[in-house]
């Protein structure tokens, strides 16, 4: 039985690797050449420190305000978004909670909305349910959540290579997933990429970032959108992912059954 158990924490682990790498392939249009909307890393590369940005009290302040004394955490998409925005958001605040990293003494969280539509109501909304979902002390003087005119969200997107792309015709933005982790002199630092994120990894890119170091990143792709030729519509890859999930579970559990009546027939 142990090793039965080894091996569904093998194939478990082997899903999970699937589930973040495969997304991208499947949601890749032939020729849409959508591996250009991943990151391109930026390390070393300054924040435009002086670009306007809105909070939720609507108060506009040079982006340079919104980062702490430490290690910030950036994390780019939009608050209206249908799919992976929302998710990255709950993941990423998780392993932080289940790392027993405090805010503003040990990161200072930047969300910063790349729809320039959007409103700092609408941002105020987001971070309430954020609050609700955590409830993090610190919260108030630790978190940011902003809007921005086009102007401040291009500068920010190019200096931490951000790409994403709008598509008039489903309303939606197409971007890559993932956080970038700036030093406090306010330059990038490094990423972690996808999602799924560990609480140690997310330590190890805050201490890297704390320390005015540059780390290097993954080179996973995972794209908050899902095209399906079949309704047009850019939906999330979970049908999917569910489907290989229980193909998998199906094959562990036939070659389980297979190897147990194995040994019996010896």
């Amino acid at each position: 039985m142990a090793r039965h158990a080894a091996l569904l924490r093998h194939i478990g682990v082997l899903w999970v690797v699937l589930a973040c790498a495969v997304p991208s392939a499947w949601a890749q249009p032939a020729g849409d050449g959508l591996q250009a909307l991943a990151f391109t890393p930026r390390q070393g590369h300054a924040l435009p420190l002086d670009a306007p940005f809105t909070d939720t009290s609507g108060q506009t302040r040079p982006l340079g305000a919104f980062l702490g004394h430490g290690a910030t955490i950036l994390s780019m998409g939009y608050y209206a978004c249908p799919n992976m925005c929302e998710l990255e958001r709950r993941d990423m605040l998780d392993a932080l909670a289940r790392g027993g990293l405090t805010t503003p003494a040990d990161y200072t969280l930047l969300v910063v909305s790349i729809d320039p539509a959007e409103t700092r109501g609408m941002a105020r909304q987001a971070l309430a349910e954020d609050l609700a979902r955590f409830p993090t002390p610190g919260a108030g003087q630790g978190w940011h959540f902003v809007t921005g005119a086009p102007a401040s969200i291009q500068r920010l997107s190019r200096a931490v290579g951000f790409h994403a792309r709008y598509d008039e015709k489903l309303h939606q933005y197409m971007h890559p997933m993932g956080l970038v982790f700036i030093t406090p002199a306010g330059s990038v630092s490094g990423y972690v990429l996808g999602i799924g994120y560990q609480p140690g990894d997310v330590r190890q890119a805050l201490a890297h970032a704390a320390r005015g170091e540059q780390a290097s990143a993954s080179s996973i792709l995972l794209l908050c959108f899902h095209y399906d030729d079949t309704t047009g519509r850019y939906t999330l890859a979970v049908e999917k992912l569910l489907k290989l999930g229980g193909a998998l579970t199906v094959l562990t559990l036939g070659t389980l059954l297979g190897m147990a009546h194995w040994r019996g027939q010896r």
